[in-house]
């Protein structure tokens, strides 16, 4: 699955440039993240737990993750996205830091958090297409990366 490869390709990316402070902005991914996936999963005013649940195993697959590990990290990011007032700090780190492969990735993660309660919300959509865009993102991608997500 290109999910997958992916993942390998952004750990051995993270592990071979961060230099000292790799933790600490492996971190910062990985958060950065996981409250972007929590920003779209309240897009649309409420907490599913079908979508909380889809969060919880990508962070797991994506950042291979310990169930403990992954759990933490969304609940510091549900503290995350409760205090932040724009989108553009978390979107910004992982534009200057992914490739345009690594960023399809976190575009397809985002897509099945608003398509796991099958239900399109307009909010989670213009919540989606607006990290897209912050993530430099072709609208042309962006929708092959929908309907992928969508037909699986």
């Amino acid at each position: 699955m290109m999910l997958k490869s992916l993942k390998n390709l952004l750990h051995k990316k993270l592990d071979d440039t961060l230099g000292q402070d790799s933790d600490q902005r492996k971190h910062v991914l990985q958060l950065s993240t996981a409250t972007l996936l929590v920003e779209v999963m309240r897009a649309d005013y409420r907490e599913d737990l079908t979508e909380n649940e889809v969060i919880f195993h990508l962070l797991k697959e994506f950042f291979n993750m310990s169930n403990e590990e992954a759990t933490l990290l969304l609940e510091e990011a549900a503290s995350e996205a409760d205090q932040a007032i724009s989108l553009q700090g978390f979107t910004r780190f992982l534009h200057e830091n992914l490739t345009i492969d690594e960023k399809h990735s976190i575009v397809e993660m985002l897509w099945k958090v608003a398509l796991a309660d099958q239900n399109l919300d307009k909010h989670e959509d213009h919540l989606v297409r607006k990290v897209s865009s912050l993530l430099y993102v072709s609208q042309r991608d962006l929708i092959k990366i929908r309907n992928r997500v969508k037909y699986q």
